[in-house]
């Protein structure tokens, strides 16, 4: 649950929320139960669930605060929805149901990996992303990436590409270290030239950021 609480940290008010692939629907409780929306949408391709978070969220629904939908992504979800939540799924997943649907209003992406992958997307699509950071919880390092549909007017750099906007804060440094640390690790095994180049590419990355 502490992932959960520090991603909800992200959330802000909004009249309708989205929340995608929802499993248990903890962060739309969060932005009920605390009068930050005042309508709520969770959604999930897999109908068990959608069904554990309609449990949670029952009193919810039948007062018509919530709805649910059983659906791939985006593909029922209202493209006019103020917020919209998609978390705790690959990056190239995220990528997949946006070039499918749409881009949200606003939104707040927590990718569990392939975090470039989204960046170079939003960016590529016009949408702007205004904040882009990581935080830790229980010894793991998560990315948040917030924004909104249109707005872009900057250019990210090859280090930002990889490891967002706040390089400089000191929980992404306590990131690039480990990973540092895992990389360096990884030189040591057997690999083909090609994993080999890509791994001391990332590694002199790394060692940029740091400097």
């Amino acid at each position: 649950m502490d992932r959960i609480n520090k991603l909800c940290a992200y959330l802000e008010k909004c009249e309708t929320f989205a929340d995608i692939g929802c499993d248990h629907g903890y962060c739309t409780l969060y932005m009920l139960e605390n009068n930050l929306c005042k309508r709520a949408v969770i959604s999930d391709v897999s109908s068990k669930c959608l069904a554990k978070a309609e449990r949670l969220l029952k009193d919810y629904i039948e007062e018509g605060r919530a709805a649910s939908v059983c659906c791939f992504g985006l593909d029922e979800v209202d493209e006019n929805i103020e917020l919209t939540l998609i978390a705790g799924m690959g990056g190239e997943e995220i990528v997949s149901i946006l070039e499918r649907s749409f881009i949200p209003r606003n939104f707040v992406f927590q990718p569990m990996k392939n975090c470039r992958a989204v960046r170079e997307y939003l960016l590529n699509s016009g949408a702007e992303i205004t904040e882009d950071e990581v935080f830790e919880s229980g010894g793991k390092f998560y990315f948040v990436i917030k924004g909104k549909r249109s707005g872009n007017n900057r250019n990210y750099s090859e280090a930002e590409l990889e490891y967002g906007t706040s390089t400089e804060t000191e929980t992404c440094r306590r990131f690039l270290l480990n990973e540092l640390s895992k990389r360096e690790e990884y030189l040591s095994r057997p690999l083909n030239s090609s994993a080999r180049r890509e791994i001391e590419r990332q590694l002199e990355l790394i060692k940029s950021v740091l400097k």
